[in-house]
């Protein structure tokens, strides 16, 4: 992946460091967008599709390490974590959270710009290996993020889609309504149940899944939801 082709969004509620890095990126031929809070930057996330992410743990709405979770499985991007927390616990909280690296401020652009090619580098070649999911006649890709049915793609909205790989990370197994809240829509979510069957109701139909008797998406009543598929097709 080249630099003039690489999208990075910025989530940072200091102006003035996205400005030195929104300078210092563009010189580099990055894309840049910018987001000054938590909630902004999941959506962002979600409407730009970066390839990569720099982020913020002291944000103004949310706590970083929340915000890294929702990103972790709504968005491909690798993240690294650029801030002024510098304990060992925060550090390993976000690793262990899905950050691709951790950032110390202040740092210098030099290390920043190694550190970002570094993880593009190793997601790209992770993104290589992921192997695509079969449900019925519905394909998963997870590279191209694409959904198919029967050889036809599927037009899903960001979040369709971002429940969709999420359950397809794991197929087979229940993930809990509170996990996909939380991940979908941020953490002040997690008791709004009814937009996760709003949604799932409309990716059902979407599906052809029939939600009398669904085989795709299999609802665990007051847990959550399940992905179901064709055995040898299982990561």
């Amino acid at each position: 992946m080249t630099t003039d082709t690489t999208h990075i969004l910025i989530i940072d509620d200091e102006r003035e460091i996205r400005r030195f890095l929104r300078i210092s990126l563009h010189s580099q031929g990055f894309e840049i967008s910018e987001a000054a809070s938590g909630r902004e930057g999941i959506e962002m996330a979600q409407s730009v599709l970066p390839d990569l992410i720099l982020l913020d743990l002291g944000l103004p709405d949310m706590d970083g390490q929340e915000v890294l979770k929702s990103l972790h499985w709504q968005c491909r991007a690798p993240v690294i974590v650029v801030s002024v927390r510098e304990g060992e616990e925060e550090k390993v909280a976000a690793l262990d959270a899905g950050a691709a690296d951790y950032v110390t401020k202040p740092f210098g652009i030099r290390e920043l710009l190694a550190r970002i090619r570094v993880a593009l580098r190793a997601h790209a070649g992770a993104e290589t290996s992921l192997t695509p999911i079969r449900a019925g006649d519905i394909d998963i890709d997870l590279v191209q993020r694409r959904v198919s049915r029967g050889g036809e793609t599927l037009h899903l909205t960001p979040r369709e889609y971002a429940f969709l790989a999420r359950l397809a990370q794991t197929p087979g197994q229940i993930v809990t309504g509170r996990q996909l809240l939380i991940e979908l829509w941020g953490p002040v979510f997690e008791h709004n149940t009814h937009y996760l069957r709003i949604l799932v109701s409309r990716l059902r139909q979407k599906l052809g899944d029939d939600p009398r008797t669904p085989s795709l998406i299999q609802t665990e009543a007051g847990i959550g939801y399940r992905l179901m598929v064709e055995s040898d097709t299982a990561p």
